[in-house]
């Protein structure tokens, strides 16, 4: 079933939006021609609480957004445009086995405040990209689990990126058309149970062990030679970051990280952590990874 679109029409210009004001767009790139003035701060990203998927459950800050059952109709909004450049930074509170695929992220023209919640397909790939100018991608398996840090973008050339915790960056998908604002849009789907928006000029790893981290019932158990030679009971899904040793499940990773920052085994400062799939790996003499996420 096609969207529902209150009010919506392509730039009457290639290149220019129809709604700007002073010498910016709405979207806040300049018009050609006119002088940069003083930018308004950026308002804090924040879900609409009306654009929504019908599993989708909102906290009354429009922060956090959880979905209540199966593994679709979890398509989320931000609240204001973003510009290219801006990084949309979330956590991944919940992570829920038993699905095929997780979280997917990207940008569209559609202005959610002008968007039919009740005919919001179930997914947005490939649903909604399909019926409206939408640019999505799915994260690689193992990049959004409990507590992970996730931020995306889209570049001025049109190409959506994103990050995990500290590691690199991973191009997700090319062609996203510039020239008219553009609103992120995130899909807690499958895997993903829920997330939460975050300052993206926040720490990757801040003082305080997030909850759905602290939860060790959330924690996969392991299968043969896969064990955290911890506690010997959970999966072994994160690597210490420069050492690369990838022996420890992700809630005994991140005691170690809070409490001494070294690693048990080389007893190498731990600067950050990734998630990783697999059965452990060993580092080589420098320090470098010998197997990473995909």
């Amino acid at each position: 079933m096609p969207i529902t679109i209150t009010r919506y029409r392509e730039p009457a210009q290639a290149g220019v939006p129809f709604i700007f004001t002073a010498s910016e767009f709405r979207d806040g790139t300049r018009i050609p021609g006119t002088k940069a003035g003083p930018k308004a701060p950026r308002e804090t990203l924040r879900f609409h609480l009306e654009a929504k998927g019908a599993q989708v459950r909102l906290d009354a800050r429009g922060s956090t957004a959880r979905r209540r059952a199966t593994f679709h109709d979890g398509i989320v909004f931000s609240q204001r445009p973003v510009r290219p450049g801006e990084r949309v930074a979330l956590r991944v509170l919940r992570h829920e086995s038993g699905w095929c695929g997780g979280l997917r992220v990207g940008f569209t023209r559609l202005d959610p405040a002008r968007v039919s919640a009740p005919s919001l397909p179930p997914f947005v790939c490939p649903d909604l990209e399909q019926q409206s100018p939408t640019w999505a991608a799915v994260l690689p398996e193992g990049c959004a689990l409990a507590g992970d840090v996730v931020r995306f973008w889209v570049t001025r050339r049109g190409r959506l990126c994103a990050t995990v915790n500290a590691g690199p960056r991973l191009l997700l998908r090319k062609g996203v058309l510039m020239g008219a604002p553009l609103w992120a849009v995130m899909d807690v789907y499958g895997t993903t149970k829920a997330i939460q928006l975050l300052d993206p000029t926040a720490s990757v790893f801040p003082s305080t062990m997030p909850r759905a981290v602290s939860d060790e019932t959330l924690q996969p158990e392991a299968t043969a030679g896969e064990a955290c030679i911890i506690c010997f009971h959970h999966a072994a899904n994160t690597c210490l970051i420069p050492c690369g040793h990838t022996h420890f499940c992700s809630y005994c990773a991140w005691r170690v990280f809070r409490d001494s920052a070294k690693c048990p085994i080389c007893r190498w400062e731990i600067k950050t952590m990734v998630p990783v799939r697999g059965p452990p790996t060993l580092r080589t003499g420098e320090g470098l990874l010998m197997r990473m996420a995909d």
